[in-house]
């Protein structure tokens, strides 16, 4: 079964809060990406607003249950007490945990779970007596060793950090080489039953790799590539260019 299109909504924020208007309309750009296919919405609700605000997370969560209940919500955070919070008043699908300093620009690594893995089993209890599917930001580098740690925590799925390999888009040789190493990430999980996502970086040039690579990728969250494609193809157009290179008949 193709990867699941899970679209973020952070880019589209950031560039409407350059200015005190409404627009562009993150809810109305949500519901044409899942009019367009796309399986959920993604967010990643930062404590300073810079891009997605608090105020957007009902609105989104009403979107997806009053006009497109088969879709997904998707919130990803550092599990401080303030995010934690939110996602248990607004109940997301899925809860993706990132160990982000909250000055990042944006996520860059995933998590050291040999010294992370006491607070994150707690992080993981939590969400799962709300109902919620966790997944944890993982470096795919090839390591089975911190991927049974990752599966100690409790939590439900990984998502693959596929920055290193994004970057790789001007240099094939270390492109595979990037895959290979997810590629043995995502098998050491997919081993323990655990459930692989993968974001960042990822356009639709080098998702079929990806994808062929880890056929049992279940998700992928694509904001900043997704976002730039949409301004020349248009979302509805873009969300069905990523659909088709996850594998998925358009």
């Amino acid at each position: 079964m193709p990867a699941k299109l899970s679209v973020n909504l952070n880019a589209i924020a950031m560039l409407r809060n350059r200015r005190d208007l409404p627009w562009p309309d993150v809810r109305h750009f949500g519901r044409l990406a899942l009019l367009a296919g796309a399986h959920g919405l993604t967010v990643h609700p930062r404590p300073d607003q810079r891009h997605i605000r608090f105020s957007d997370l009902p609105v989104l969560r009403a979107l997806i249950d009053d006009e497109f209940p088969g879709a997904e919500f998707n919130m990803e955070g550092y599990p401080g007490e303030d995010f934690l919070a939110l996602c248990e008043a607004i109940e997301p699908d899925q809860v993706t945990l990132v160990p982000d300093d909250p000055a990042q620009a944006t996520s860059d690594h995933g998590w050291d779970f040999a010294a992370h893995g006491d607070l994150l089993r707690g992080v993981v209890q939590r969400l799962k007596r709300k109902g919620l599917r966790v997944s944890l930001f993982a470096d795919g580098d090839g390591e089975a060793g911190a991927i049974e740690k990752a599966k100690a925590t409790g939590a439900d799925r990984i998502e693959l950090y596929t920055g290193p390999y994004g970057g790789c888009y001007d240099a094939p040789e270390k492109a595979e080489v990037q895959l290979d190493l997810l590629g043995r990430t995502a098998d050491a999980a997919h081993a323990l039953g655990m459930g692989v996502n993968g974001g960042h970086d990822l356009t639709v040039t080098n998702l079929p790799a990806l994808a062929r690579r880890i056929p049992y990728l279940a998700e992928v969250s694509i904001g900043h590539g997704l976002t730039a494609d949409a301004l020349e193809f248009g979302m509805a157009e873009t969300v069905r260019r990523f659909r088709h290179a996850c594998g998925e008949p358009v």
